[in-house]
């Protein structure tokens, strides 16, 4: 691979940004990867817990922590409003 070196032997900018392209391109291809080979691994995994009624533990466990979730951002969100607004009362 060529790379083009500017005067102070540093890359140029096109360069280093299809650098930067290129390797998050990898990244996210070693990402799906890693996804896709960890759901096919688990498919066993996922029947035994069927069979034995505890998947329905897993998902309440996960819909509990995401509705958790949901309900501190929507707490956040207006109490920054309330910020929001009375800076503005005050300029």
């Amino acid at each position: 691979m060529l790379l083009s070196v500017a005067d102070g032997g540093s890359l140029t900018k096109p360069t280093r940004i299809r650098q930067d392209m290129i390797k998050r391109r990898l990244f996210s291809i070693l990402i799906l990867l890693t996804v896709f080979s960890a759901l096919q691994a688990q498919s066993g995994d996922t029947d035994f817990m069927r069979s034995t009624g505890k998947i329905y533990v897993v998902v309440a466990v996960i819909l509990a922590i995401f509705a958790g979730i949901v309900i501190f951002l929507i707490y956040l969100d207006r109490k920054l409003t309330k910020l929001e607004n009375q800076i503005k009362d005050n300029d």
